[in-house]
């Protein structure tokens, strides 16, 4: 089944130049519905209220990280099988293992390309 380029997606980085990064890069995969939150507490309630079908969030954010966000997306009943990508800079294999432990899809580490970003949400959503 073909990925649905027309799907919500939600980029969330307190960083505003890599928010425009990520959408440009998913604009030129196709993918035009994008949403953006600065922190976690607005991307989960964005989340809640909206009908994502990927969340593409840095890890190093305040006041809540990326990696609580997805704790608590994985959390919730209607959110937990949401795709869910972890965007950071930090390599160290025990944060990997726990994004892993905690439900993430993907990892991306920074600094990223387009090929890297279609390889990893080819990864999690399939061939499109």
């Amino acid at each position: 089944m073909a990925v649905d380029q027309s799907m919500k997606i939600l980029v969330v980085d307190d960083y505003k130049t890599m928010v425009r990064i990520v959408r440009g890069l998913l604009n030129q995969l196709g993918f035009m519905n994008v949403d953006e939150a600065t922190d976690g507490p607005t991307a989960l309630s964005m989340i809640g209220a909206n009908g994502y079908g990927l969340v593409l969030s840095d890890w190093n954010m305040a006041p809540m990280t990326g990696f609580e966000l997805l704790k608590l997306v994985r959390a919730d009943p209607k959110t937990k099988s949401l795709p869910f990508v972890l965007v950071t800079a930090e390599a160290k294999v025990e944060n990997v293992i726990a994004a892993r432990q905690a439900g993430v899809n993907s990892y991306i580490i920074k600094p990223f390309n387009h090929a890297v970003l279609k390889q990893k949400l080819t990864a999690v959503l399939g061939e499109f």
